[in-house]
């Protein structure tokens, strides 16, 4: 097996633009050796170009994770070329608007696929080596969503939930490892998410009330959160409050607040 060298080699997945590519910035800045990975070639060798100027190593790998197996497929090949993982940063993912009737069937599968099924089969693949070197970090990135379910985002928001459950279960497993598990649960952030997903038009985005973070914010403290082994990591004051009171108020106060900052999108009667 190939020598990383004495950086550290980290892959970040959906690294393309938003947060993706400000961890990998993160990263690069912190003397970490970087694989990219995204759909949008382009994007990731222009992000490559900029990484290299900060003395990393860094490596695109142009792939769709929403298609089943790509995951599977990009372990292989990282393998097959001797690139051995010191950091996994799961961030790939995107989510939809609307009510769950009215859903692209065939989004919904590529949702499902990307958030969670890429996410998990990425992590497995990974995480025997890690355990065996007893040295490794692991990023889920998540969503104050996760924390309560969202009717007008619904298929996006339970994704999260299994991103978060899963994140911790397995943090909680691996004490003891030396290999440790974040997830990365950010609120609204400048991001193309909004325009993506058609959540600009919510009073998430819309609203002057919400505040928001930059994704180079978000990055920063999702690192630092990983590098010091930290569970589970929600970004911002207001996004605090949310995920608490996602876990601990009624139901139909949790669905109130949903309706403010989610909209309502009904299905026909």
């Amino acid at each position: 097996m190939q020598d990383n060298g004495s950086r550290p080699l980290a892959l970040v997945t959906g690294a393309s633009s938003g947060i993706g590519a400000d961890l990998a910035r993160e990263l690069a800045r912190h003397g970490h050796d970087v694989v990219i990975t995204a759909r949008r070639e382009p994007e990731l060798e222009a992000l490559a170009a900029e990484l290299r100027t900060l003395g990393a190593r860094a490596t695109v790998v142009a792939k769709d994770l929403s298609v089943p197996g790509a995951a599977r497929s990009l372990a292989a090949e990282l393998e097959t070329r001797g690139l051995r993982l010191d950091v996994l940063v799961n961030n790939a993912g995107f989510g939809d608007v609307g009510a769950f009737v009215r859903e692209d069937p065939d989004r919904i599968d590529a949702m499902l696929q990307l958030n969670m099924s890429a996410l998990a089969a990425l992590t497995r693949a990974v995480l025997p080596g890690m355990v065996e070197r007893r040295r490794g970090r692991i990023m889920f990135v998540a969503s104050t969503a996760a924390f309560q379910p969202g009717p007008n985002m619904a298929t996006y928001c339970a994704t999260k939930a299994f991103v978060l459950s899963l994140g911790e279960a397995i943090a909680r497993e691996l004490r003891g490892t030396g290999v440790t598990v974040t997830t990365l649960c950010p609120g609204a952030t400048h991001t193309g998410f909004a325009t993506e997903s058609g959540a600009e038009s919510l009073p998430l985005f819309r609203s002057g009330l919400i505040p928001k973070m930059s994704s180079a914010e978000v990055a920063r403290a999702g690192y630092e959160a990983m590098m010091r082994g930290k569970p589970v990591i929600v970004t911002g004051l207001a996004n605090k409050f949310v995920a608490f009171s996602g876990q601990v108020f009624p139901r139909a106060v949790v669905f109130a607040v949903a309706k403010l900052i989610l909209g309502e999108d009904s299905a026909p009667h």
